[in-house]
This record gives C-alpha cells, structure tokens and sequence, in this order.
C-alpha cells in the first residue's frame, strides 16, 4: 500500500509539472471561466439580476462557474493521458517497478489537485468581484467534499475517454457536451425561466442537483433538498467509469503484452 501510494504521488507530481509548464492549459483552464464570469455579471448581468431574487448575480452563478472550471481541467486530463498512451510512455511505465494502480492513479491524483487549486483561484477572483458566502466552517467544508468527490468523478470519465480515444483531439471533445449541460442548467438562470421542454430537460440532468446544492450551501450553509440526488449522480458517475478505465485499460494491458 506504501509503495502504491508513493508511486502513485511520483507520477502524480510529473503530471503536475506539465500542468504548470502548458500555459496554453492554465489560460483554457482558468481565463475561460474567470472570463465567462465577467461576462455574465458585467455585460448581461443587469439582465439577468431580478431572476435570481435577494441573492446577487455573481453569487447565484459562483457554483456553475465552478463546476465549469473542473469541466475545462478534465478535458485536459483526458488529453494528457490519452498523449502518454499514443506516444507509448504508457507501455514503458508497464515495464518499470511500479505498482499498476499508480498509473492511473497518479493521473486522476494530478487532474484532481489541479482542479482544484484553479477552483480555489476561480472563487477569490469571485470575491473580488463582489461574491460574498452566508456558509459557515460546516457549510464550507460540505462544499469542499462535494466538490472533491464531483473533481474525482468526472476525473474517471475523462480517463475513460482518454484511454478510449483514438486521438488527442478526440479525447477532449466530450467536455463539450458537460459545459453545454451546465448552460442548460440553473447555473446562469433559473431553470423557471426555461421553456417547459427545456426546462424539464435541465431539472433532471445530473449538474442541476450539484450546482443546486454547491449555492445552497454557500448561500444559506445547508446542503438543500436535492443533496442526495446530487451525491447519487456523482457517486454513480464515479463508480462507472472507475470502473469502465479500469477495464479498457486492462483490456488495452493485455493487447499490448500480446
């Protein structure tokens, strides 16, 4: 167990070195939300205000900006991965004495540090533009685990398309369809000011319950009435495709040694 989580911290490490030598990623990964953020608040903000009633503007799209801001990052987690695959690196890390989980692991370990320092980032830029938190101690740290185990879930679905992909072009592209899921969701509007089709569409889909409940707790501190569907989505959305990576990279093992 040692020598896995070890493994699993080096190769993580070595991620994150390339997170922080891409510039091309952290302007996507963090200027892309930030810049989405001002945008709304600044230029349709004035708009959109009376919807979203006694709570401000930037504070009712805080949870939705956030929630993109770990989309963005998965995309290149997919992307990185699926460069090591194509290059062979993959194969070579094979031969080497270190522990199989650590190969994925390390991956999903730097995708989720990543994301969530840029997070992190994403919020104090909020606050500086006026985003101000009813939550107390409790309240924040439920939204720290939520959004800990929603960054680790989409982590394991970008492996899965990583490892799927054929290339590196491919392995991102399904992040655009989560960022159009999180524009047909309540994370900019409300959703009773959608269409009935439309709206019935974003009160069923899984960013919905999570945006829902990351501003419910950072507006009044309590995790809110969808909760528990939101923690049913991203726990099921981790467990499958945990557990869909591990299979296509086992199944991709055994092609390769053959």
């Amino acid at each position: 167990m040692m020598r896995a989580l070890a493994d699993t911290w080096t190769l993580a490490k070595r991620g994150l070195r390339h997170v922080t030598r891409s510039p091309d990623t952290i302007i996507t990964v963090l200027v892309m939300p930030i810049a989405i953020m001002l945008l709304f608040v600044y230029v349709l903000g004035g708009a959109l205000a009376h919807q979203t009633g006694s709570v401000s503007y930037i504070t009712f799209i805080v949870p939705g900006i956030v929630v993109m801001t770990v989309i963005s990052g998965i995309a290149y987690a997919a992307v990185r991965l699926n460069m090591d695959v194509q290059s062979g690196i993959i194969n070579r890390f094979r031969t080497m004495p270190v522990a199989p989980s650590s190969i994925l692991g390390g991956q999903v370990a730097s995708s989720t540090l990543s994301n969530l320092v840029s997070s992190v980032l994403v919020l104090l830029v909020a606050v500086a533009m006026g985003f101000r938190s009813q939550a107390g101690a409790a309240g924040w740290l439920v939204f720290a685990g939520i959004l800990v185990l929603f960054t680790l879930a989409t982590t394991w679905l970008a492996i899965f398309f990583g490892l799927l992909a054929k290339t590196m072009e491919g392995a991102g592209a399904f992040s655009y369809i989560l960022i159009l899921l999180i524009f047909i969701s309540p994370s900019f509007v409300p959703t009773t000011s959608m269409t009935p089709l439309l709206r019935g569409f974003a009160e069923n889909q899984p960013m919905t319950p999570v945006v829902e409940t990351m501003r419910s707790l950072l507006v009044s501190g309590t995790a809110g009435p969808r909760v528990w569907t939101a923690l049913a989505w991203i726990l099921g959305i981790l467990v499958a495709f945990y557990l869909l990576s591990v299979t296509v990279y086992k199944r991709k093992s055994i092609v390769a040694n053959s």
